[in-house]
């Protein structure tokens, strides 16, 4: 089934950790890795990639750390994903580096697609700061699931 790797989800609760402490200063790896149980080494590869996407700053020195680059409102979880795991692509055929040469000819092409399009749609709709937002979250989340119940179709318009 579609597993996201643990790069990815540990990437999005160290980016949670870090919007938590949004305004309040840089948050250190040290703190982040204590409330997620995460390994420093492994959050440093994860929040290099990060810094270089521009998602968060890291600031140097005593009282140094990671900072959100924007507004937890304007950081979404798919922007997060993209960066360590790269496109939502559920089928090879869909990997922007793989391609696929029955596309034309493939009955279930569209079927893989509508699904891997209403994915990205529903990460690119959650912000950091509906993670924040806690209980909230869950009924953003319920709402973006009926409004998907309305029909399933690879086409505008139907």
């Amino acid at each position: 089934m579609l597993r996201l790797s643990t790069k990815g989800q540990y990437g999005v609760r160290a980016m949670y950790e870090i919007a938590k402490g949004s305004g309040l200063g840089p948050v250190t790896i040290k703190r982040i890795s204590e409330e997620q149980h995460v390994s420093v080494a492994y959050l440093e590869q994860i929040l290099s990639k990060l810094r270089r996407a521009g998602i968060i700053k890291s600031v140097k020195g005593p009282g140094g750390g990671y900072m959100l680059a924007r507004d937890p409102k304007l950081i979404s979880i798919g922007e997060i994903l993209r960066e360590l795991e790269g496109p939502v692509a559920i089928t090879s055929c869909l990997d922007p580096k793989e391609g696929c040469v029955r596309v034309d000819s493939c009955v279930t092409h569209l079927l893989w697609k509508s699904l891997g399009d209403n994915i990205k749609h529903f990460l690119d709709g959650m912000k950091l700061q509906d993670l924040l937002q806690g209980d909230q979250f869950v009924a953003l989340a319920s709402k973006s699931r009926s409004a998907g119940k309305k029909g399933f179709s690879g086409r505008q318009g139907r």
